[in-house]
Formats: structure tokens, sequence, C-alpha cells
């Protein structure tokens, strides 16, 4: 009842007890997975992990001659041994482990010693893709260090690696930058919020953002968990709380505010030098804080209409000989593309960045269906796969409008589960080498709170979990009877997810559902987003 389902599991005869005296005996290259294993299971059963060696009924980390993810769990009347490629290998091992107990082994303490008889067995695995992620938007809503440290938790439970931390946007800006106090004194704050898609202001103020100290903690928890987080600075688009902190980065003459609606706004960073330096300053703190290999710069739904209406940005057109704003655009990505790479960096962008010509060594994140990939792929570039349509946690979970917000398209945990990140147009191709794998999505404008994250995320997180770890052979009927068990996982941590009945009272919110002409007009919106790529 392992989710994501391993790559092999045989049942042998006999079980093991675990209890107060089991001895864990890790490699000393493992000493970090040892550690995590005793934080965890101590605290829920009511003894310790007691040091060792190896030996009867013991707990045996080792590690062998194999991929650095890969692990094999053996689990005999003897003991248990984890065998791995590297550290990471082994974590997902004890992860994998920790499901083989009751679920009262995912709480945080017992009144009591608890002993744990758990079946023998015998369990190949290895995940499929490199990159494992979940996008997290914290500047459209806030949440705090604690709560995505939480989060970060949850998605190692689920074997994921990788964090898209979108930092900035038009309504937050959530990150710290030494060089430029503005950003976070103005722009982390906006003095209130849309209820719905658009509806109502809610009069309230809203912001937050992370100190460098905060980052470096929560960069080094999620490491220890084997989390890589992907910081998002986003431009040259959805700049607008940048723009209200340090109006120079602007088009306009007028102030602007951080924003306090949603959807795409007309406000874009124009391509001053001055403007290209700020960003690059800004760059070089990220990378000072998060020592991912990878930096996005988002570069998606960036509307042209200041920029055509710029002579600065008319000037800089003619300077360099382009053809369009398209092209300018592809001219500014390049820019911050020559700079990570410069230092050891490579870029992440939105599938936007193909209009007017890709920027040498980035990866594309493709968002708009899989047109992004494949066409990315073909080209010879690392590409992500995000499709809007099947792997949106904010979308609603099904029909009607008893779901906590209403939004977008319908998407549900088997149209999740039934995701494959490798393009069908590149099944058999040699490019689909260059699909790194692929990452959800939670985009916050319409979640205001770790519980509604919670609901919106689980189960559904579980079931794209699946579909990046574990072969690529689908069998959801197999996968809901997992599940079934899984949930008992997932309450004794304390998360809210959907239950299959639907929303619980709580999380019926009338009071915040956007108005059916709004969802409407999304609908709308989703349906055509494909067909206005323009793409050379």
């Amino acid at each position: 009842m392992i989710i994501p389902k391993p790559v092999r599991f045989e049942t042998r005869p006999g079980r093991l007890t675990l209890g107060p005296g089991t001895v864990l005996a890790p490699d000393p290259a493992l000493a970090g997975v040892a550690a995590w294993l005793r934080s965890e299971l101590g605290p829920a059963g009511g003894w310790e992990l007691l040091p060792g060696e190896p030996g009867p009924g013991a707990i045996v980390l080792a590690v062998g001659a194999m991929d650095p993810e890969e692990y094999t769990l053996t689990v005999g009347d003897d003991g248990v041994r984890i065998e791995a490629g590297g550290p990471a290998g082994a974590f997902y091992g004890a992860q994998t482990l920790r499901q083989l107990l009751p679920a009262e082994a995912f709480r945080r303490a017992a009144d009591g010693p608890r002993e744990w008889s758990l079946p023998a067995v015998r369990i190949e695995d290895r995940p499929r893709f490199a990159w494992r992620g979940c996008l997290l938007d914290v500047a459209r809503h806030f949440m705090t260090k604690r709560e995505v440290m939480r989060f970060v938790d949850l998605m190692a439970m689920h074997k994921l690696n990788v964090l898209h931390l979108h930092l900035t946007d038009d309504q937050g800006w959530r990150l710290e930058i030494r060089r430029y106090p503005r950003l976070t004194e103005v722009g982390a704050w906006r003095r209130e919020s849309s209820t719905g898609w658009n509806g109502p202001a809610d009069g309230r103020p809203h912001g937050g953002y992370y100190t460098q100290d905060d980052i470096r903690e929560i960069v080094a928890y999620a490491a220890r968990r084997h989390v890589t987080i992907v910081p998002e600075i986003d431009i040259p688009g959805h700049t607008q709380a940048a723009i209200a902190a340090y109006p120079e980065l602007g088009n306009l003459d007028v102030p602007l505010e951080v924003r306090t609606t949603w959807g795409v706004g007309p406000n874009v960073v124009n391509v001053e030098d001055g403007t290209i330096a700020f960003f690059k300053n800004v760059l070089d703190e990220v990378m000072e804080l998060f020592p991912s290999p990878y930096v996005c710069i988002g570069g998606d739904e960036a509307r042209k209409d200041q920029w055509r209406a710029s002579p600065a940005a008319r000037r800089r057109i003619a300077e360099l000989g382009l053809r369009d704003e398209d092209d300018l655009q592809s001219w500014f990505i390049r820019q911050f593309d020559d700079h990570l790479t410069a230092r050891g960096r490579r870029l992440v962008g939105w599938d936007e960045i193909l209009e007017g010509g890709l920027a040498p060594g980035a990866v594309v994140a493709s968002w708009r269906d899989t047109l992004g990939a494949v066409l990315g792929a073909r080209a010879g570039h690392d590409v992500i796969t995000c499709p809007n349509t099947s792997v949106y946690l904010d979308y609603r979970q099904a029909p009607g409008d008893d779901e906590p917000v209403p939004f977008g398209t319908v998407l549900t945990l088997e149209d999740v589960y039934s995701f494959d990140p490798v393009p069908a147009e590149l099944d058999g191709e040699d490019a689909a080498r260059h699909v790194l794998g692929s990452q959800c999505c939670l985009w916050t404008e319409l979640i205001d709170s770790p519980r509604h994250v919670d609901y919106m995320v689980f189960p559904r997180m579980c079931a794209f979990a699946e579909t990046v770890w574990s072969p690529r052979a689908r069998d959801f009927a197999g996968f809901r009877d997992r599940m079934r068990v899984h949930e008992d996982r997932l309450a004794a941590l304390g998360v809210e997810y959907r239950r299959e009945d639907g929303p619980l009272p709580w999380q019926r919110r009338p009071g915040v559902l956007g108005r059916p002409e709004e969802r409407d007009a999304w609908a709308a919106r989703i349906a055509t987003l494909t067909s206005n790529i323009r793409l050379t």
C-alpha cells in the first residue's frame, strides 16, 4: 500500500516487530538519513532508535552500487536493510519503511511506548524522472516559514524533490533583497484582495516576506529532505509589486500600487540598462541564498502594449535590429540567461520564452498544454511539463458549487493520475530524453489559508507523485485502493485533504465563490490559451 508505487514489491513469509530496543545502524555516509528517521519514528513510537551495530532486529542503512536515488528495502524476521546508491535513495527507502508501519507512525507523539509489526517484503525502487516538483505560489497569498517547511515535509513524504517557489508577482514581493529594501518595505504588502476571481474587495491588508535568514533556514531544511528549492523572480511581466516599490522600473509616469486584483495585468518593466542591472543585482542575491542549479525568471504573460507605446523600447528594437516586441522579450530574457550561465546556473522560464526565439541553454517549463515542451525538446532544450489542463491543483476537483472556489476547469484525481509527463508527440523520439520531468502547480489567487492549501493539494499530489516516480503503466483502481490506506496517514499528519464524498462543512465557503460569469470567462480563456501561441 505504498504511494508512490514502487518498481517492484514482493511479499515474503514472516513479520518483524519494531519497538523499544530497536537498533539503527547506518553507514557513516547516511548519518543524515539516520537522524531524520530517528526524529520521525522516535516521537511517534514513544521510544528512541538506539545506535549500534548491525544485528538481529536492527535497521541497517547501507550504501550500494546503484543510482543515487535508487534503493532496495528488505524486511525479514532478522531485521530491516535499506541499501541505496546515496543519501537520497536511502531517504526514499526510509520513507517507504515508514509507510509499511501503521498510520500512527506518522503522528508527532505517543502516550506510551508502542510496538509496530510490519510484513516481510523486498522492494526495489527508483524514480522514473529526475525533476519531480511542485510549484507553490507564495506571492498571491503569503505562507509563513513554518507552513512552507510543513509543505516540504509533505512533498518529501511522496518522494517529490523540487519545490519551485514563486516569490514575486503583481500582488506581492516575498524575498528580502538587501540592496533594494523597498521591494519588501512596499512591495510585500497590498491594501486588500479580491474575493473570488476579482469579486468584491475584502478590505483587509495582506502581506509578508521571508528574510534572507528565513530563506537559508528553509533551504537547509529542504536539503535535509532531498528537496531542491528553485526560486522564481518573474520578469518582465507580473512585476507590478516591484514597480510600486521602484517606479523607475516601469513604463508609466504615474505611480502604481501593489496590485489588489487577479489575472494578467498590463504592467511590465522597461528595457532600460538600469532595469536590467537592477534585476541582475537581484539575481546575484538570489543565487547567494539558493544553491539550486536552476533559477526561474518567469517570462510568462508579459503584455507588450506598454513596450509598443514606449519610445525607449522602440529605440532598443531599432538599435538591436529586432523584428518586434516578441524579439525584444527574447533579447531581454537572454541578458539574464547569460548572467546566470556565467555563474554556473541554468535559467528556467515558462514556455513564452520560446516566442521570438529561445534563449540558449534555457529550460522550458511548458504550461500552455505541452506544445512548448515538444518544440523545446525537439530543438535540443531540456523541458519540464506542467500543463494547466493536467496538473494545476488550483483548479476545482469536481463539478458543482460545493467546491470551495469552483475555479477553472474540473481536474479530478483520476485526471491527474492519468497524466504522463512525456508528451505523446515525443513518444519514441530521441528528443524525449530532454524531458527532465514534471511539476504540479498551486497558484494561490483564490487559496488564502494553509487549510485550503491542504484541500486543493491532497489527494491530487499523491496521484501526481506516482506519475513522476513510478513506472509508466497506470492502474487507477489499484491506486484508489492504496489511497484509502494512505488517507489514514494524511489524517495522522493533520492534512485536511479532500474526501471522496466532497468538501467538509467548513470547506464550503460560498462567500468567496467567483461569480458564474467570471468563471465562464476564465474557462473560455483556458480553452484558447494554446491557440494564441506564436512560436518562431
